[in-house]
């Protein structure tokens, strides 16, 4: 009777924190994005250590000053330029879908004569199809909807209400981490069981390189990227390279989902410039993404935790829902965490531990 009371008072316990924990997964996602930040920080300070032996501190205040320089930059060069071609871009679209459905609708009314030819011999025919396929939603219909879901999603992304505080959050709780990396980790490790804490550190520090490499290795690969983008946008004759180029870089962060949404920009331009360039563009894009896949991506992310495409893709659908636009911003990372734990803990503590116990007693 003892043990059913306990049993039950403990799968009340963890229903109870389940749903604290899902009231709270705002605030959990938020301060995920604060580990990121504090990894990165504390990723470059450790190079710049390595580097010049400088101390800690001193390693630290130069990064945050470099870091500094490089935003100055960009946001006195890069940024309006980027700002005012990723505008025009946004105004181009609207003209580019509605040319595409045209050329599609002239596309298949002369493929209908060359097959039916014999069985579409007049223009009255041809006009009655003409009719039937403008019951169609026409391309400036379609280009409307497309401009909305673009314009709300930026909306999601960068809405100055919410957006400025959590990123202050952001921020703040990043800077406050990588100030005291060790002291944090250490609270940590102290809601885990006495007898585990030691395998706990290490866990936390497999999680640690896991997540250094990550991100090491995305921003190499979204520099290539965008390079590889901007000389061949700028070799076809493309305008708004600067906007198109910052865009695949960005993108490239989130797979499968990013490269796509990135080709719509540049193969919008190209299709009002001249639409055999909107084929090259495409084509660009594949070789890029064929190049950052099976050259890059493998030659500087030899040592990063390797995720299965399945797995990331429902990684992104899954913190897609859960948590928004920013969910699926740090779904991989996120996707990487779990599985170290996973790996560590459910296949190594608990599985095998478990199968060489069995085995060893028998």
């Amino acid at each position: 009777m003892k043990l059913k009371s306990t049993s039950f008072l403990s799968i009340t316990a963890l229903v109870i924190s389940t749903l604290i924990l899902w009231s709270l997964k705002e605030i959990i996602i938020l301060f995920f994005a604060s580990i990121i930040i504090a990894m990165a920080l504390c990723t470059i300070t450790g190079k710049i250590r390595d580097f010049s032996r400088f101390p800690r501190w001193a390693s630290l205040v130069l990064t945050i000053i470099l870091l500094l320089l490089i935003l100055s930059v960009a946001v006195v060069i890069i940024i309006p330029q980027f700002t005012s071609e990723f505008q025009e871009l946004i105004n181009q679209i609207p003209s580019a879908v509605s040319k595409l459905w045209e050329l599609s609708i002239n596309t298949f009314l002369n493929f209908a004569d060359i097959v039916y030819k014999d069985n579409i011999p007049n223009l009255t025919e041809r006009t009655i199809l003409t009719n039937k396929l403008s019951m169609i939603p026409d391309g400036a219909t379609l280009a409307s909807g497309v401009t909305d879901s673009i314009t709300k999603l930026v909306g999601l992304v960068g809405n100055l209400g919410t957006g400025i505080l959590q990123l202050f959050f952001i921020i703040s709780v990043g800077l406050m981490i990588t100030l005291q990396p060790n002291s944090y980790k250490e609270v940590a490790i102290l809601l885990v069981p006495s007898f585990y804490r030691r395998r706990a550190r290490t866990i936390l520090l497999r999680c640690g390189n896991a997540l250094s490499s990550w991100m090491a290795g995305v921003l190499l690969s979204s520099i290539c990227v965008a390079i590889l983008a901007s000389i061949g946008l700028y070799l076809l004759g493309i305008k708004l390279v600067i906007a198109n180029a910052l865009i695949a870089g960005f993108l490239n962060v989130i797979p499968n989902v990013g490269p796509t949404i990135s080709t719509i920009f540049p193969l919008s331009v190209a299709l009002l410039d001249t639409p055999w360039k909107s084929l090259a563009v495409l084509g660009l894009y594949v070789v890029i993404q064929n190049i950052e896949s099976y050259v890059i991506t493998p030659s500087i992310m030899h040592k990063q935790v390797k995720l299965l495409p399945g797995l990331t893709i429902t990684a992104q659908f899954i913190f897609t829902i859960l948590f928004g636009p920013l969910g699926l911003l740090l779904a991989i990372p996120m996707a990487v965490v779990i599985q170290v734990f996973v790996k560590e803990i459910i296949i190594h503590d608990l599985l095998e531990k478990k199968y060489f116990q069995q085995k060893n007693i028998k």
